[in-house]
């Protein structure tokens, strides 16, 4: 059956199109107008949803999450996966890359393999369920001094041998990788990786300036969590904080929860990345969605209290969904709607090279999108055509 969506507007990934008017089709975009077009309207027996004062965009890529719905990714298991993308469905993401956390390298191995054969196994039906398009390995090859909640006795030294193996149980499927630049044996791994098809991100690293600008001369393309497991910023020696302030071909990923970082520092983050090179991610671990409690992360367990993850009295992932870090962000720096949406749609796929599979919308690919309001508010999400129920 066909269904046409009507609203304001409409932000493809490179452009604003008034008035606009997507027909779907067997869960493709099958054409996208205006209602001012001639030949436009709806087929007989068509489905119209309209969507006044909102715009409809791509739906959401988060480059960097760990689970949600009381599961995490690692467990690599139909159910988990199932039921995490039916939650971050309702919350506008359209597809995600698994990111893992430092655990032991048997462990991470399993996971890799269950994760690649699932990627490989998209489910099938009527629900609208997020399901990921690569992995990220956040760990372990990270730095004891900035390592966050990444268990210290499993970190290892960065290693071409030990990647390989990594990337050989993902089946290739691995799309990003955070290293730590001043590791001994890091900018070679990063040129190796890169050599792969894996995108390098600095981060949980204390690396003076030199050593991130060697990591980025290697190939290293992206920054994690911008401030957060990251040297501060000194003005004799600026660390990677600075370089990846100050790098304009650097792109910057950022929790935009109100809890890893105040909303001066993500002006400051805006000002310095700009509509561009500016990735907004949620970090989040398997209590987003759920009530206070202990959950999982990896292979421990994290407190939840008040929308706050801690292990200890450090950190330990979020519980935000990309949707409330839209709000959040248009809300703590005045930026345009259309800016907004780039952070979380067209920039993460430029910067993973995932452009054909997210971040855009164009006729005859997956109608994978999202309506929100002027503020950011999601109003409603559609993954291949299928429309979520939206999760306050």
């Amino acid at each position: 059956m066909q269904t046409v969506l009507t609203a304001d507007k409409l932000w493809s990934g490179t452009s604003l199109l008034d008035h606009p008017v997507v027909s779907i089709e067997d869960g493709r975009i099958a054409s996208i107008g205006c209602r001012a077009d001639a030949g436009q309207p709806a087929g007989d027996g068509a489905k119209v949803l309209g969507f006044p004062g909102a715009t409809l965009a791509p739906a959401f890529l988060d480059v960097h999450t760990h689970g949600a719905a009381g599961h995490d990714v690692m467990e690599a298991t139909p159910e988990a996966l199932k039921t995490m993308g039916r939650f971050l469905a309702a919350h506008g993401t359209g597809s995600y890359l698994a990111t893992t956390v430092t655990a032991g390298l048997d462990a991470t191995l399993r996971s890799l393999a269950g994760l690649a054969k699932l990627m490989g196994q998209p489910p099938q039906g009527t629900e609208a369920i997020s399901w990921p398009i690569g992995i990220h390995l956040e760990g372990p090859f990270l730095s004891h001094a900035k390592r966050g909640v990444h268990p210290p006795e499993l970190l290892l030294a960065p290693d071409i041998g030990t990647f390989d193996r990594l990337y050989e149980a993902a089946e290739g499927r691995v799309r990003l990788m955070t290293l730590a630049p001043e590791l001994p044996g890091a900018v070679e791994l990063a040129a190796h990786a890169t050599a792969r098809g894996v995108r390098v991100s600095v981060g949980h690293s204390n690396a003076i300036a030199a050593q991130t600008r060697a990591a980025i001369a290697a190939g290293a393309v992206s920054a994690t969590h911008t401030f957060n497991a990251m040297r501060a910023l000194d003005h004799r020696e600026p660390g990677i904080l600075g370089v990846v302030l100050s790098d304009d071909a650097l792109f910057a990923e950022l929790i935009c929860d109100g809890i890893h970082n105040t909303p001066e520092m993500v002006n400051i983050w805006w000002r310095c990345k700009g509509p561009q090179r500016a990735i907004l991610v949620t970090d989040a671990m398997s209590a987003a969605g759920m009530p206070d409690g202990e959950y999982q992360l990896g292979g421990f367990m994290v407190q939840v209290a008040n929308g706050r993850a801690s292990f200890g009295d450090v950190l330990a992932g979020s519980v935000l969904t990309l949707d409330k870090a839209l709000a959040n962000f248009l809300a703590f720096t005045g930026a345009t709607l259309e800016n907004g949406l780039r952070l979380l749609t067209a920039n993460p796929a430029a910067m993973t090279g995932f452009g054909d599979r997210a971040g855009a919308l164009a006729v005859g690919q997956p109608a994978s999108l999202v309506a929100v309001d002027s503020a950011g508010r999601l109003q409603a999400s559609f993954v291949k055509g299928k429309r979520a129920t939206l999760v306050q």
